[in-house]
């Protein structure tokens, strides 16, 4: 065997093998712009719409509570106005996240409640405690895909990675909850949805209770979908 070849099959034994961290990149400066729907169903029977653009942005390096390089992720928001396009809103600091991103997690700080989001290496069927680091109880998220090609919203991601975070439609004929996110590449999260709805009506439909969707009588639907992203 050449030189050249000893060094080429060298080179590729030490190549690092791709465990997914690019899908939550921790760049300063990095955001990403996204739309909000969301319909609220209160339980004195009002049906609240709320419509925004959320930007995420990761602002600053600190160390937390454990000694551990956390990163501020500012939340602005732009409410909709069908009289004002909303380039033409200014951004209005909503609140403040942070995260940590280990070399087998990526935690998020969601309104004080700390979520196990990700962890690495990525691989198709890993599951694992998201609320571990929390006391809300196990939920057992579940990497339904990942490097898949997805357009969202217009947009085309080459590798997408779909979270499943919790989905029992099968399992409670009066609570249901589905929570999902999807997260691209060199970007981050991309998409978000949420279904956490009650019904103490129950209709038999074909032996069975029908959905909870199609009697709601509390509870919120969510989406959060990705516009634009980019470094400032």
């Amino acid at each position: 065997m050449t030189l050249f070849g000893v060094l080429a099959c060298k080179k590729k034994v030490e190549e690092a093998p791709d465990v997914g961290y690019d899908y939550a990149p921790v760049t300063l400066g990095k955001y990403i712009v996204y739309d909000v729907d969301s319909t609220v169903y209160t339980d004195i029977g009002d049906t609240i719409y709320n419509k925004y653009r959320i930007k995420e942005k990761l602002e600053e390096n600190f160390t937390d509570n454990q000694g551990r390089e956390a990163v501020k992720l500012a939340r602005y928001i732009k409410k909709y106005n069908d009289t004002v396009g909303y380039d033409n809103i200014p951004w209005v600091l909503k609140d403040v996240w942070n995260l940590v991103k280990t070399s087998t997690t990526l935690e998020v700080v969601e309104e004080d409640v700390r979520l196990t989001k990700l962890i690495f290496p990525v691989r198709e069927d890993a599951t694992w405690n998201g609320n571990a680091q929390n006391t809300m109880g196990e939920w057992e998220y579940l990497y339904k895909y990942i490097d898949k090609k997805e357009n969202i919203n217009g947009a085309t991601f080459d590798n997408v990675l779909f979270v499943e975070q919790k989905d029992d439609k099968s399992k409670n004929a009066i609570h249901r909850q589905y929570f999902i996110e999807k997260h691209a590449k060199n970007v981050g999260l991309v998409y978000r949805e949420i279904k956490d709805l009650y019904s103490n009506h129950i209709t038999i439909v074909n032996g069975g209770a029908s959905p909870v969707e199609t009697r709601i009588e509390k509870g919120i639907i969510y989406k959060q979908t990705y516009v634009t992203h980019g470094t400032e």
